[in-house]
């Protein structure tokens, strides 16, 4: 943002402290009057024709952007991407401490990537894995919206699940 001197334009719109109009001033008398207010003039609005320039505190302006942009960061929710690895021929109770796993994932907001990997002649019967993968996301569906529908990526099957957003 163009302050003060850096500000090129021989002519701009100036706007005083309280947002009212001055109208269309040389740079050297918007510079005075900014002067004598003990404040900056502030290109708000470069591009304009002629440019908008406003009298303010630049380092109280610059403070309160920063204050705003750090609020904004802390508000953002940062979404990991957890995995959950099964076996074709997985049991009973190996499956529900998966999908427990799962459960815990989601429910604390992470998306979950459930995936397979096939040995040896496993990978002739994939339906048997993506039947594995479809049961982990029907235990989930109160929990999660499917993301990626289960597909093959070498000698690997996965899907991924996204938590539901809560509105």
């Amino acid at each position: 943002m163009n302050v003060n001197e850096g500000i090129r334009a021989r002519e701009v719109r100036l706007i005083d402290v309280n947002g009212e109009q001055l109208g269309i001033k040389t740079k050297n008398e918007a510079l005075e009057i900014a002067a004598n207010a003990n404040l900056d003039l502030v290109a708000v609005a470069p591009n304009a024709k002629p440019p908008v320039c406003r009298i303010m505190d630049y380092g109280k302006f610059r403070f309160e952007q920063q204050k705003k942009e750090k609020e904004a960061r802390k508000n953002q929710k940062i979404i990991n991407l957890k995995e959950v690895r099964l076996s074709p021929t997985i049991e009973e109770h190996d499956f529900n401490t998966k999908l427990r796993n799962a459960r815990k994932f989601l429910s604390k907001g992470d998306k979950v990537k459930a995936s397979i990997r096939f040995r040896g002649r496993a990978i002739t019967h994939s339906k048997i894995g993506k039947d594995v993968l479809e049961r982990l996301a029907k235990e989930c569906e109160d929990l999660s919206t499917i993301e990626t529908k289960p597909k093959m990526e070498g000698r690997s099957m996965f899907l991924i699940l996204a938590p539901v957003n809560e509105k």
